[in-house]
């Protein structure tokens, strides 16, 4: 990160700490700017504004952490959905005017005020609003959003950053989102496929940065394993139902989890964790992980991880064999700790991350899309050992 951190910063896109990706991403960005603002000899309470989804979620975790020790302040977006009577006024008025935005201003009305409260003797500074962008650009029921979010930023005279995202090369074909992602004054793509396609899509060079998720620098937390987790001797293994809902057989992925953990129990003397990365409730990796753990429970060699803060999760994928992941930010857990891994990927984050650890994504990536044998996942796990035995 070089951008100029002496000044107010807001931190947008949050989706909250219930998907721990989410979290790793905000609580190793907040960490870096204040150890960079340190560096630099600045004030590191220079305010920082994490605008959130759910504030609940931030505080349940490691957010409150950061916020208790000065490093940021969380407020949360304001739900026009869940507010009739706004949500009523607002409908009408954008009818009537064709101000598309004007959902937005109401859903960072709260963050703007109290940018206006902390910022009050930066008047004279351009202050900087970083969207947090992961995936977020993947997926194109948020773009719209995504485009009159930054637009709303950017008329309140905000400098704007697209920071450790993926995009999917063939929406660049869309115009519109071309032209907003070539008016931030920065994008910091965080894998090599991305970072092509955007040179390709013609934003310039100069504002394009290829640099590794920082969820990469997240810490580690020591953590307390049950009698089942043996250190070194245990396959940590992430399901998500997202990556299920993609495959192209049904029942696939599930079919491919059961067997490979039947294979690692029946072939090896190793244990297994299940490890969740996501709890919300529409898209909680605990329900395809409890599924396996009924199944497979009374041999007394498996472990259901429960919920817990992103850097604790780390700490239990840290100590494991081998690991297998859906959940992107569960594989950088892995790979930044050194541990084997396998991802089950359904986009170009997961390809794009491990060809630039690899050189390549194929055997290291399994994407979900392209399971058609109920073995794939044990095939894929022995060509990993055997390429780490070389």
């Amino acid at each position: 990160m070089s951008m100029d951190l002496n000044r107010p910063i807001i931190l947008y896109m949050h989706a909250g700490s219930g998907n721990h990706g989410c979290e790793a991403i905000v609580n190793s960005t907040i960490k870096l700017i204040a150890k960079l603002r340190q560096e630099a000899g600045v004030d590191t309470h220079i305010p920082v504004i994490v605008v959130s989804n759910s504030v609940d979620e931030d505080r349940k975790y490691s957010l409150s952490r950061l916020e208790k020790d000065g490093l940021c302040r969380l407020v949360e977006d304001r739900h026009i959905d869940r507010d009739t009577i706004p949500h009523i006024v607002y409908y009408v008025y954008r009818k009537l005017s064709g101000d598309r935005e004007s959902f937005l201003r109401y859903k960072y009305k709260d963050a703007f005020a109290l940018y206006n409260k902390l910022a009050v003797q930066y008047k004279d500074v351009t202050p900087l609003a970083v969207s947090i962008g992961g995936d977020n650009y993947c997926y194109p029921d948020m773009v719209g959003d995504l485009i009159l979010a930054h637009n709303v930023f950017r008329k309140k005279g905000f400098e704007t950053v697209l920071w450790g995202c993926s995009i999917e090369p063939d929406s660049l074909k869309d115009k519109e989102l071309v032209k907003d992602l070539d008016a931030y004054s920065a994008i910091y793509a965080r894998e090599s496929i991305t970072y092509e396609a955007l040179v390709n899509a013609g934003i310039s060079n100069d504002k394009i940065v290829l640099r590794k998720d920082p969820a990469f620098e997240l810490e580690t937390s020591k953590v307390t394993v049950p009698k089942t987790f043996l250190p070194g001797k245990t396959v940590g293994i992430n399901l998500s139902p997202m990556v299920q809902d993609k495959e192209s057989i049904p029942g696939i992925t599930i079919e491919n989890y059961k067997n490979f953990i039947k294979y690692i129990l029946d072939e090896t003397d190793q244990n297994i964790a299940l490890i969740p990365h996501v709890v919300w409730p529409t898209n909680d990796d605990r329900r395809p992980l409890e599924e396996l753990y009924l199944e497979f429970k009374d041999t007394k060699r498996v472990t259901l991880i429960g919920d817990a803060p992103a850097q604790e999760l780390k700490g239990y994928i840290s100590m494991c064999s081998f690991f297998v992941g859906a959940r992107t930010h569960s594989t950088i857990a892995a790979y930044s700790s050194g541990v084997p891994t396998l991802v089950i990927g359904y986009s170009v984050k997961s390809r794009g991350i491990a060809t630039d650890l690899f050189g390549t994504y194929e055997n290291y990536v399994l994407p979900v899309q392209e399971i058609r044998e109920p073995d794939a996942m044990i095939k894929a796990y022995k060509w990993i050992l055997t390429e780490n035995n070389k």
